[in-house]
């Protein structure tokens, strides 16, 4: 009873010393406001898609603030928005399509059924309509089939007679024919030279076999898979080929998350990823040649560099690098529109390398055109990066490729020709290209890139060989744009850093439409729209080892200076928000306004490791993470000290997921710096995180120890000064729970007791309930309060 009072008790003070807290906040935001999110600001548009006959636009958005996004059209005639119903939507095509060689027509997969879209009339006609799903559909046999996958086989629909054909069997195990030993094959031979009837049925059973293959050979030949998985399978343009991956899956060993809050009331586990480190997948690709009824394997087993010994071993003299499984993914290949040659985008197991591989499919044979190397790992906009394959294709030719290289140091556009010479840079400078697409009428580049600045994005165009780039929006912040079918109008979603994204239309200047583009949405609520938020100014500063490094800062009136400096800390590690758009953190931002309000500076920084400013930022934290981005923040502390009047024991850090890690690595390495920090659902130990994300940045813990040792706030825990507060989902299954309850046993084993930790168990990495966040928030502010003003 005595325990139970003092729990009731402790909880009861801390709501006192909470209402205290905010009671101190002189903002006219309010935390429980801000922390509802879009229900505070405003539902944004999304998924944009154009009419066929480009007399709509198609979004999907939310003003009526329902409990999920409907979808929108906008009347470019009319002028009026209305909701479209949902049997209509349903005969809406996906906004990913692939397109006819030749025909207007298009092919695209909704609802797990496949669709064929007459682009002249708008009309879709259903290929399929099953339980089952169906995905990846293609054009083939020249354009008069459609090709799809069903389970893990290839299917073919004829346009013409709509005859669907299977292509592929693939089957667990081919049965063998059993073989007679030597005893019964003698009495076997024995019978049939006795009885004349015994050699009669024996011919005449032969004559049905024989019937039989032949029939046979008009069918898919049975391809055996044994345990494996069918994945990324296609058909060539001509229909002869089918190319296919066999992914052997180990069992590796993965984490239970309990759920606590459940409707059963009984604590249910949830099977979640394995850690890093662990058995990886082997991939090994085929050729079914449907005409000759064969199969074989593409060989990559001499592929240049492939089993190298990575850099990083020279730190390991005596240990041996062992990896018997060099090849990493093979998405599914970029087939040439004749069928008889295809590109494949190869990525190395341990992440170092890329090869791009010309296929010869009447072989299976493989050429080397381009090999990328880092010995970081190769990432980067458009190439190969964390999940799948990089951007590439045939240009109009026929003759040549392009794709996408850091060779320069950023992101840039490439061609060569089949031979993998005459290797050619399209765009080049300081700047990053984005999602480049060849125009309909294949004279054109269409892409966006950062070249204005590494915070504002716009949409270009550049001819198809190289040349002068033009710029076709003119807003600065973030333009992301869907051209209509014709190319000559662009419908943009665009944001500003203080104003969210809406929906616009503009003509494309490229025809000589020069006028200014036109509102389509309005999404503020009036609760958003009576505040006047404040525009942060994107400055660089110099870091320590003379890096000029990009950020975001938000002062306050002099009048409401408390001389507090508050640093926050981006979370995936790879991602941009010092930039000129709306961030995709905008709870935080509208929390900084908040902070900014009650007399703190601010400063949110794209340390190392951020995306948006070529290969060497984005490989800074390469074996070393809480290294280069940790003194970053450290430098821009120092920064606001020596010019914004902030007083260097005022200073305080927080962050969510990689922000945490550095959050948690601040306050144990540089006690000095940071007073107080809070920690979001943060990495307290790179070992236990998973395989695609770590593996990149860090190696594996067996190969590369060091790297984890002096990347993990577990092993630093004893240099904690200020005053820490932990923050983390119970039911987290991206970074577990379990990271921070070991830091809280290291904590305490340690004898720390400036260290408090708030567990929310319903949520997950990313938090849901408004109610959740106020709280989280409502700590955060409160922590900074105490610690960092008089």
């Amino acid at each position: 009873m005595t325990k139970y009072f003092f729990v009731f008790c402790t909880l009861f003070l801390g709501h006192l010393v909470d209402v205290a807290a905010q009671a101190s906040n002189t903002s006219r935001l309010k935390i429980e406001d801000i922390m509802k999110g879009d229900d505070f600001i405003g539902h944004r548009p999304s998924n944009v898609l154009w009419a066929t006959d480009q007399s709509a636009i198609y979004f999907d958005w939310n003003p009526e603030m329902a409990y999920s996004d409907s979808l929108y059209s906008y009347n470019l005639n009319s002028k009026n928005i209305e909701k479209v119903g949902f049997l209509e939507a349903q005969k809406l095509p996906a906004t990913q399509k692939v397109d006819h060689p030749t025909l207007n027509k298009s092919v695209y997969t909704k609802n797990g059924n496949i669709f064929l879209l007459d682009n002249a009339t708008g009309k879709s006609l259903a290929i399929t309509k099953t339980k089952e799903r169906e995905s990846n559909p293609h054009f083939t046999e020249n354009g008069k089939k459609v090709a799809f996958v069903n389970g893990s086989n290839v299917f073919s629909w004829d346009m013409d007679n709509g005859v669907l054909e299977q292509l592929t069997d693939f089957v667990e195990q081919v049965a063998e024919d059993s073989k007679r030993s030597e005893k019964d094959e003698w009495l076997y031979q024995d019978q049939l030279e006795l009885f004349g009837v015994l050699r009669q049925r024996k011919e005449k059973k032969e004559l049905g076999e024989q019937i039989t293959k032949k029939m046979e050979a008009l069918e898919p030949l049975p391809i055996a898979t044994g345990k494996k998985q069918v994945i990324n399978q296609t058909i060539s343009p001509n229909g002869r080929y089918i190319s296919f991956v066999l992914m052997d899956s180990p069992k590796n060993k993965s984490t239970m998350v309990p759920h606590f809050v459940t409707e059963s009331g009984y604590t249910e586990e949830q099977t979640t990823r394995t850690k890093v480190g662990d058995e990886l997948p082997t991939y090994e690709m085929f050729v079914y040649d449907t005409k000759k009824r064969t199969q074989y394997n593409v060989v990559l087993d001499s592929l240049e560099g492939l089993n190298d010994v990575p850099e990083f071993m020279q730190d390991y003299p005596d240990k041996t690098y062992q990896n018997e499984n060099p090849i990493g993914r093979i998405p599914s290949p970029t087939w040439h529109p004749e069928g008889e040659k295809a590109i494949l985008d190869i990525q190395a197991s341990n992440y170092k390398n890329r090869w791009l591989v010309l296929l010869d499919a009447k072989t299976g044979k493989i050429e080397l055109l381009d090999r990328q190397h880092d010995e970081a790992w190769i990432a980067g906009p458009g190439i190969t990066g964390w999940f799948d394959g990089g951007d590439l294709g045939w240009m109009p030719d026929g003759k040549s490729i392009w794709y996408k290289s850091e060779k320069t140091g950023y992101s840039h556009l490439y061609t060569m020709d089949m031979n993998g010479k005459n290797k050619k840079a399209l765009t080049s400078g300081n700047f990053e290209v984005y999602d480049p697409f060849i125009s309909k009428d294949k004279k054109r580049w269409y892409f966006t890139v950062n070249k204005n600045h590494p915070g504002d994005r716009q949409f270009y165009t550049m001819p198809l060989k190289g040349g002068r780039m033009e710029q076709l929006t003119q807003w600065e912040g973030r333009n992301d744009v869907t051209l209509s079918p014709d190319e000559t109008q662009m419908a943009i979603l665009h944001s500003y850093s203080n104003k969210p994204t809406e929906l616009y239309l503009q003509g494309n200047p490229l025809f000589g439409d020069t006028s200014e583009p036109t509102t389509i949405t309005n999404s503020n609520t009036k609760a958003f729209n009576s505040y006047d938020w404040k525009d942060p100014k994107v400055i660089t500063f110099s870091a320590s080892d003379g890096a000029m490094v990009h950020a975001r800062l938000y002062t306050p009136k002099l009048e409401v200076k408390n001389n507090a400096a508050v640093i926050f800390v981006h979370g995936a590690g790879y991602l941009q928000n010092a930039h000129k758009w709306w961030s995709s953190y905008y709870r935080e931002y509208m929390f900084h306004n908040l902070l900014v309000d009650n007399g703190y500076t601010v400063l949110d920084i794209d340390y190392r490791g951020s995306a948006g400013y070529g290969r060497d930022w984005r490989t800074g934290i390469y074996r070393h993470m809480g290294g280069k981005d940790l003194s970053d923040q450290v430098d821009g502390a120092n920064y606001l000290v020596k010019n914004y009047g902030v007083d260097p024991d005022k200073i305080g850090i927080y962050g969510g997921s990689y922000g945490g890690f550095i959050t948690l690595m601040g306050m144990f390495n540089a006690p000095e710096t940071f007073s107080a920090g809070a920690a979001i659902r943060s990495v307290g130990d790179w070992a236990a995180y998973n395989h695609s994300y770590t593996a990149h940045i860090l190696n594996t813990p067996v190969a590369d120890s060091l790297a984890y040792k002096r990347s993990s706030p577990i092993y630093f825990a004893e240099g904690l000064e200020g005053k820490l507060l932990i923050l983390h989902g119970m039911v987290d299954d991206n970074v577990h729970f379990q990271d921070m309850v070991r830091l809280s046993q290291r904590l305490i084993e340690l004898g720390k007791e400036n260290w408090e930790m708030a567990v929310y168990p319903v949520e997950r990495h990313g938090f849901v309930e408004p109610s959740s966040w106020t709280d989280e928030y409502k700590r955060i502010f409160k922590l900074f309060e105490e610690t960092l003003t008089d």
